[in-house]
């Protein structure tokens, strides 16, 4: 396994973009980052057009980076897989936890647990045509599949794929009565299962994922598997991960967190990213929810969602940090050189 398993941010649909992606970067630099789920036909539809870029590009910034592929067709996936791997990737997972109906229709993600021989052969063809890791990110089971045993069973054959790695949502999922939001919060969590699977499969790496909100939670759970993957804390506060490098991987610690240089970058990548024709509101989006449980969180909110609402093509981030949290440039100045005073 890799050392970046030990903590990663989960794929979210709408959520961890590139542009998410970006901004998480300026927080970690270990954390292993993710797509948001890329459906297979998605990339082969598209071998020979620009939107393919539209989908796949990064910046370098954001590695160690994973691509979530979803689909259920061998040689579709292979061929995404490839293509993946070109783009430089550093690994692949493959959906089956999803359980949308969009997705069921596909007849790929969670619902695939009722299929673990499937999986197996998806995954194996993939793996045939790239060098890069190709992991599985599963549930504890679907509907009522939902026992202990089934779930080794799915693990067992699934690994005959020479898959090692398996990323485990810590509930089971209804493909009917429930919504996507609902499946991630009904179903109980069950880490207990996780932590079983790591004793009866000690041989595998196992990543455990659902309902995790800190690094004092993260290192909780290290003690009993191998890696932690974290879901909508990380979109909802990508401040925690200010200290992730140091509290998950033993780099030294660093100092806090200059708001007022993070705010330059992002204003750099921001304006950068409209220049080329980008609507400002698909990077803003992201800066939403920074800075909150402080202060004028609110007034930071407004002011963003503002700047989202007008779109406009020019702009100042960290002049709007410092008009909504109080700052002059003279008291940063006296706070950066308090001897000045």
């Amino acid at each position: 396994m890799k050392d970046y398993h030990r903590l990663s941010v989960a794929p979210m649909m709408a959520y961890t973009d590139r542009h998410f992606r970006f901004m998480m970067r300026q927080f970690t630099k270990r954390t292993l980052l993710y797509t948001e789920m890329v459906v297979g036909n998605t990339i082969t539809y598209n071998l020979n057009s620009d939107f393919l870029d539209r989908v796949l590009k990064y910046d370098p910034i954001e590695h160690p980076i994973a691509v979530q592929l979803g689909g259920d067709d061998p040689k579709i996936l292979a061929t995404a897989a490839r293509v993946c791997e070109e783009y430089g990737y550093d690994e692949i997972n493959l959906n089956v936890g999803c359980p949308s109906d969009r997705v069921q229709r596909g007849r790929f993600g969670a619902c695939l647990m009722k299929e673990p021989e499937r999986v197996a052969e998806v995954v194996t063809a993939m793996r045939d045509v790239v060098s890069i890791p190709v992991n599985v990110k599963h549930r504890l089971g679907v509907d009522d599949l939902d026992s202990y045993e089934h779930l080794c069973r799915f693990i067992e054959i699934v690994s005959q794929s020479g898959n090692d790695l398996f990323i485990a949502h810590a509930r089971k999922a209804w493909l009917k009565g429930l919504s996507p939001a609902q499946n991630r919060s009904v179903p109980p969590l069950r880490y207990d299962l996780i932590y079983q699977l790591k004793q009866d499969f000690p041989h595998l790496d196992i990543v455990i994922n659902g309902g995790i909100q800190t690094l004092a939670e993260t290192k909780e759970h290290l003690k009993h598997v191998d890696g932690v993957m974290v879901g909508r804390a990380a979109y909802q506060q990508p401040e925690l991960f200010g200290e992730a490098d140091h509290v998950i991987f033993g780099e030294p610690p660093r100092e806090p967190i200059d708001e007022l240089g993070l705010m330059a970058a992002l204003n750099e990548y921001a304006r950068r990213e409209v220049a080329s024709g980008l609507k400002f509101s698909l990077v803003g989006k992201h800066l939403v929810g920074l800075f909150k449980n402080r202060p004028r969180a609110r007034r930071w909110r407004q002011a963003v969602s503002r700047l989202i609402q007008d779109n406009p093509k020019t702009f100042d981030l960290v002049e709007l940090y410092i008009k909504t949290f109080g700052y002059t440039p003279a008291e940063l100045t006296q706070s950066a050189h308090p001897e000045a005073s």
